[in-house]
């Protein structure tokens, strides 16, 4: 696994940080307005900017005095690979196993009362 995958799915592990992340996803925000819509300060919002864009996640940029942020294409894409692939093999596993003959049940035949081996012994337990 790729460091940057491997630091984008430890960065959404975070609740905060996936909901920034989620957020995000219906495009640009400046860095206030996100602070606005979170039970966290402005400065714990941007920490968990710093460590969304460390990952590659988000890309930020400045206009005027506010600092917009954005999701980063790339890495939501190498993301996305990443979960189709596992999709990909999951569900070729399934169709394998969908696919595969049922194995033969052992007998569940049990056997009578007072015989070990299933077999009548020919011996009556009564006197």
């Amino acid at each position: 696994m790729d460091a940057y995958l491997q630091a984008g799915l430890d960065a959404l592990g975070d609740s905060t940080r996936m909901a920034i992340f989620q957020k995000l996803s219906n495009g640009p925000i400046a860095v206030n307005e996100l602070a606005r819509m979170m039970p966290v300060s402005r400065p714990a919002v941007s920490q968990h900017l710093r460590v969304l864009k460390d990952a590659g996640l988000v890309t930020g940029s400045k206009a005027g005095t506010r600092r917009y942020y954005r999701l980063n294409p790339e890495g939501v894409a190498r993301l996305r690979a990443h979960f189709d692939q596992m999709w990909t093999k999951a569900m070729s596993a399934f169709q394998s196993a969908a696919e595969k003959p049922p194995a033969e049940k052992p007998s569940t035949q049990k056997p009578s009362i007072g015989d070990k081996h299933g077999k009548h012994s020919g011996r009556s337990r009564r006197p």
